[in-house]
């Protein structure tokens, strides 16, 4: 079957997946991580092997705690690069970033390399604001630049903004959607500025609580 994407022409494009290792726990979310770029080289027409994937990252393991970024490029090669795992902040002050995201883009559901309106939105970080959240063309809050976003409501509901706003499937807020811990719903700046508690996270950082700063 013919893939309805393709891997760009820039030689360097690779998929991306970004794992904790833990002595004593191995890689947090192993099999979720690597489900998620097996689905997203499927539909780039990737080939990608999962023992070799696991065997990449084998090599990572040791006595402290590593960030670990495991890339596959468009003909299938895996490659690992390693750094120390710094502990997550216990909160963040974050922004509304001025660039919209178009809900219908493709390329928000994977985990790539290309992603210049994320890096450029983190280089344009402000002193003091920790992490910046985009909305999409019609208004509805999306993601982080580098995380998914939380919302505690008054009702006792926990929200997550729903795909079909244009984000990346986060890998921690697959398994809180399958805990039941959390729901999708499509969300709004009311309902930031109506929550009780709002939180940003990934898998690499787990949940971190957020303040929303306006200037």
């Amino acid at each position: 079957m013919e893939s309805p994407l393709r891997p760009p022409t820039e030689p360097d494009f690779r998929l991306i997946e970004t794992l904790a290792f833990r002595p004593g726990q191995g890689f947090i979310r192993q099999q979720r991580h690597l489900a998620r770029m097996a689905r997203s080289a499927n539909a780039f027409g990737i080939p990608f092997d999962a023992e070799l994937a696991i065997r990449t990252l084998n090599a990572a393991f040791g006595d402290t705690a590593l960030r670990c970024r495991l890339t596959l490029d468009a003909s299938g090669k895996f490659d690992l690069t390693t750094g120390d795992l710094t502990n997550a902040p216990d909160h963040w002050r974050v922004a509304i970033s001025d660039v919209r995201l178009t809900a219908s883009d493709i390329w928000l559901r994977h985990k790539t390399t290309r992603r210049v309106v994320y890096d450029e939105a983190r280089a344009s970080l402000k002193p003091g604001i920790d992490e910046l959240v985009f909305l999409n063309e019609r208004g509805e809050l999306c993601e982080g630049t580098i995380t998914n976003l939380f919302l505690d409501m008054p009702d006792g509901r926990r929200l997550t903004p729903a795909l079909s706003s244009g984000i990346l499937p986060g890998i921690l807020r697959e398994e809180m959607l399958d805990q039941n811990a959390v729901s999708e719903a499509v969300l709004n700046l009311d309902d930031l500025q109506n929550a009780q508690a709002i939180y940003l996270g990934n898998s690499l950082r787990g949940l971190i609580r957020a303040e929303v700063v306006t200037s």
